[in-house]
């Protein structure tokens, strides 16, 4: 509200409408009505989504290709402000009314109670996802103040700390320079600026989700776990199951099964694969290249749909199944293909995507300069230092999600030695506040959607 006020009663708007469709849902018991309460809940819902988030992205579209046609288009321009978290609570409350509907929880009787499941500010703005089945339960539930939960979630929120401020926002640097300016670069530029843009949106994101995980923990309450090592995936579809998981899933159990999920016929999947992906695309953000990043990751479902079987025949030819080799090949190649579409994510138009790809290896005979490349790690907005500050801190991030693949960091490293883990937090403190960027620093990525 101290940023804008009136957008506050789009929350109420949706929080109102969500709260009384689920009791007359819940209430009634003709399966008409109950689909009547539950269609309007939606229209009005997606129909506030519509009109802050993606009016002017449809009505600019609409325009060109009026032009493209010689044609005169009636409507102006509109600049309507994105109202911060929209996707993210319009989701979070639609998922407590469907959820109803299907009969897989009671209607919140208590409004303040629903309220504060919509509101609840660790993740109200970015994330997770949270379904109310886990959240409503908890904050029911009568909480005592627990030193080593407080410690704990402490220890998460610096975990993210150091992500966002240490890696993010340092990364953020060099990738704003090339991609805000790609006429102004050439081949490798491009290649790294994009490699830095993976684990730059990775340690923005996942590093708000760690903000808020522990602050939720401080306060006694336990959110899902929106992150698991993504880039250590062996398959595309095992990035969806890693990456932003609460966005995945609720696409998947809302959206993707509901059409028939793969137990359809074969051009039916690959409809309900690519309308998911397409739209879970736009969800990030009204513009075309936001919508072709989630079509190639769709595309590239449906290619390893159907190559699955020939690529299973040429692994057990080869007897690479279940090799560290192939391991590391699929890892690398998986990690490729998402840096492709990072191209699309970030670039600032669809035509600024198309020269970056059109020129990646423009300067291919210059790699094997080390001159070269020393004055390719100064030339992007940051000093070599800085540069190197960057690649330490992604390696230094790796290893710890290496460590981490059983459980958790912090709570490996509360079984070690009290010196020990003492001195880890007392470290990774001065890190973020000796080598944190707080100059032109970047608000998280993930508000704008």
């Amino acid at each position: 509200m101290a940023w804008k006020p009136a957008y506050i009663l789009l929350i109420l708007l949706c929080t109102i409408i969500n709260y009384i469709a689920a009791l007359m849902i819940d209430k009634l018991e003709s399966k008409d009505l109950r689909k009547f309460w539950l269609v309007l809940s939606l229209g009005i819902s997606f129909g506030v989504l519509i009109v802050y988030k993606y009016f002017s992205f449809l009505n600019e579209s609409l325009r060109g290709i009026f032009t493209y046609f010689s044609f005169s288009y009636p409507l102006g321009h509109f600049d309507i402000l994105l109202p911060m978290g929209i996707s993210f609570y319009t989701f979070q409350t639609l998922s407590y009314t469907i959820d109803v509907y299907r009969g897989d929880i009671e209607a919140e009787k208590n409004f303040f109670m629903l309220s504060l499941y919509v509101t609840f500010f660790p993740q109200l703005v970015a994330g997770p996802i949270e379904r109310s089945d886990r959240l409503l339960p908890q904050l029911k539930e009568k909480v005592s103040f627990d030193i080593d939960r407080v410690l704990d979630g402490i220890k998460i929120m610096l975990l993210g700390f150091f992500r966002k401020i240490v890696i993010a926002d340092r990364l953020a640097v060099a990738v704003n320079a090339v991609y805000n300016s790609p006429e102004d670069f050439s081949g490798i530029y491009y290649i790294i600026a994009t490699i830095l843009f993976a684990f730059q949106i990775y340690c923005d994101f996942s590093g708000y989700s760690e903000i808020a995980l522990g602050a939720a923990k401080v306060l006694g309450i336990d959110l899902m776990k929106n992150f698991d090592r993504p880039y250590f995936s062996k398959s595309i579809p095992e990035f969806w199951r890693r990456w932003h998981i609460s966005l995945s899933t609720w696409f998947r159990d809302y959206l993707y099964i509901p059409l028939g999920g793969n137990r359809v016929s074969k051009p039916r999947y690959y409809f309900n694969t690519m309308l998911t992906f397409l739209l879970s695309g736009l969800w990030h953000g009204a513009s075309w290249t936001f919508v072709i990043w989630g079509g190639l990751h769709g595309m590239y479902q449906i290619v390893g749909k159907i190559t699955r079987d020939t690529r299973s025949k040429a692994k057990s030819t080869l007897r690479l199944e279940k090799t560290f080799i192939l391991k590391i090949f699929q890892v690398i190649f998986t990690f490729t293909l998402v840096c492709f579409t990072w191209i699309f994510f970030r670039a600032n138009t669809i035509s600024d995507a198309i020269y970056i790809i059109r020129n990646l290896f423009s300067d291919i005979d210059m790699w094997k300069d080390i001159n070269y490349l020393y004055r390719v790690a100064n030339n992007m907005g940051l000093n070599y230092f800085e540069f190197l500050v960057g690649i330490i801190s992604i390696a230094l991030l790796l290893i710890g999600e290496f460590l981490a693949r059983k459980r958790p960091l912090y709570i490996s490293l509360s079984k070690s030695n009290f010196v020990v883990e003492g001195s880890f937090y007392i470290i990774l403190l001065l890190i973020i506040l000796t080598m944190g960027v707080y100059f032109n620093a970047n608000q998280f990525i993930y508000f704008q959607f």
